[in-house]
This record gives structure tokens, C-alpha cells and sequence, in this order.
């Protein structure tokens, strides 16, 4: 019976992971079909990039950013934040996460933007990201993006922070556009349930084959770039992995797999985004939105 239980889990995870993807594929295509490109259209039309943020793009968690800058307008306190995410920690460092517990909080997660309007929580993002992102980009990793823009390749980013903040993080790049996590909206407000689950993990992979599909990609031809081991679907839908900044996971992978390793860390900037490596891109959005979550009940 718990074989059976355990089939049935994994099967309704799949599907969650793949209606996330689909609906980040779905909103992603769209917002370029609608607003301009910042790139001429490329030439090379079958061949695309798609690039991590955290801890890749981008030194340190987004959605930690996106929480602080949060804060300071009174969304919710510090302590709350902080006494949800030591226990988050405690949990993943720990082994002692339980099923009840994954389950809630990706329930929660982006529940605290219920009630907010799109174009409120955009405006937040353009100047959270100018006050607390724009001087964490990797100037390593951005030369890669502008090699794959400059040889005629569109390039896009695939995270699990909201998919608002990553189309604002992609445009002040210059890049194609952005994969991220969707939250359902009606009317133009958030109605804080997400459209499946957070993009992460084997959600990344389905997002970048739903999209190559709906833009017409060959992804024997594209490349992707993460950090993160959480990340191996979305490089193995790839014809070229690369492992940027990679964590113990990826890098040993990485190695066995023969894919190219870049590492733009250095002494202090390494050790200062260790934890955010450790526990996944996923987990710290999870923990992050339900904190958020928990102070708006």
C-alpha cells in the first residue's frame, strides 16, 4: 500500500512540476510576443541559451532580495521572515522535512501577494532590483549570456523566483526573457495560489522543452547554465551543460558527465552565498513565500 502511495505522490509532483512549466513556457512566450525585444531578432533561430539566476546570473538568492526589499516596505517584519527561514534551515540540514510540511508550504508559497494587484508588485520589483540586485550580477556569467546574444541566440532565464521579477531581471540584462515561477491572477490580482507549483527542479526541465517547443528550438542546439545539482533535468534537456559557480552535487556531475565548469568565486564571495548553494533555489523560495504567507494570515 505505501509502494502505491508513494506512485501516486510522485505522479501528482510530476504533474504539478509539469503544469508549472507549462504555464512559465506559456507566460514567457507571451510577454515577448507582446512587449519589444531589447535584442535585434536573432538569426540564429533554432539555437538559444537558458541561464539560472541564483548563485549563477546573479551571486546570492533573488528571492532573498525580493524578501528584503519586501520587508522594508512593510509587507512583513524581519523576525517573522527570519524565524521561518532558521527553520527552514533546520529542516534541510537536518533531513527531518516531512511530507505534511512540503506539501504546505507550496501551498503558500506567493500567498502573501493575494489581494495585490500585478502592476503594484512589478513596480515594487523594477526598484527592489535597483536597489538591492543590479550590482550582484556575475560579470562572468553575463559575458556568457552576451557571447550567445552576439552570436545570434536568444537568451533566457530560468528561475523559481516569481516570474514579474525575472522578466525585470532579463529586460535590465538585455536578454530574450524569462522562465519563473507563476502565480494565478484574475482581473489583474494575484489570488495567491500558484498555476502548479514553483519552477524548480524537473519544473525547470519542462519549462525550457515547453518553450523550445513554442518557439520553434532545437534543444540538441541550446545550452544551459546553473549552480545548482537541483538543476540536472533542466541540463540534461540540453545539447551543452555548463556548471557556473557549481555546488559539491553538480560539480562532481558535472565532471563524470565531461561538462565544462566555470567558477567566477572567489575567497569571500564564495563563502558568502555557501548556504543559499546548499539548500537550492527551490527550497529557499519555498521558505521565503511561506513566511511571507504566514505573516499575511
Amino acid at each position: 500500500m505505501s509502494a502505491w502511495r508513494g506512485r501516486d505522490k510522485s505522479q501528482e509532483l510530476e504533474r504539478l512540476a509539469a503544469l508549472a512549466g507549462e504555464a512559465s513556457a506559456a507566460a514567457a512566450h507571451a510577454r515577448v510576443a507582446t512587449e519589444p525585444a531589447v535584442p535585434p531578432a536573432p538569426p540564429d533561430l533554432t539555437a538559444a541559451a537558458f541561464f539560472d539566476v541564483d548563485n549563477t546570473m546573479m551571486m546570492g538568492a533573488s528571492i532573498f532580495y525580493f524578501a528584503r526589499g519586501l520587508a522594508a516596505r512593510k509587507f512583513f517584519t524581519s523576525a517573522d521572515l527570519a524565524g521561518f527561514v532558521w527553520g527552514q534551515i533546520k529542516f534541510r540540514l537536518g533531513g527531518r522535512e516531512n511530507k505534511e510540511d512540503i506539501k504546505t508550504h507550496r501551498e503558500r508559497a506567493l500567498s502573501f501577494v493575494a489581494g495585490r494587484t500585478v502592476a503594484e508588485l512589478t513596480s515594487i520589483s523594477e526598484e527592489i532590483y535597483d536597489e538591492l540586485m543590479a550590482d550582484k550580477i556575475w560579470s562572468g556569467t553575463r559575458a556568457l549570456a552576451q557571447m550567445h546574444l552576439d552570436a545570434g541566440q536568444r537568451v533566457w532565464l530560468v528561475t523559481a523566483t516569481p516570474i514579474e521579477l525575472a522578466a525585470i531581471i532579463s529586460r535590465r540584462l538585455g536578454l530574450t526573457g524569462a522562465l519563473g515561477t507563476v502565480a494565478e491572477t484574475r482581473d489583474g490580482v494575484y489570488t495567491g495560489r500558484l498555476v502548479g507549483d514553483l519552477l524548480h527542479g524537473r519544473a525547470k526541465a519542462h519549462a525550457v522543452r515547453a518553450l523550445a517547443s513554442r518557439e520553434g528550438l532545437n534543444l540538441k542546439r541550446c545550452t544551459a547554465y546553473s549552480d545548482s545539482a537541483n538543476d540536472i533535468p533542466m541540463l540534461s534537456a540540453v545539447g551543452t551543460a555548463v556548471a557556473v559557480n557549481p555546488d559539491g552535487g553538480l560539480r562532481d556531475v558535472a565532471r563524470a558527465r565531461g561538462w565544462e565548469i566555470r567558477d567566477f568565486r572567489t575567497g569571500r564571495k564564495a563563502a558568502k552565498i555557501g548556504v543559499p548553494s546548499v539548500l537550492g533555489a527551490g527550497a529557499l523560495a519555498g521558505a521565503v513565500a511561506a513566511g511571507m504567507a504566514y505573516r499575511r494570515r
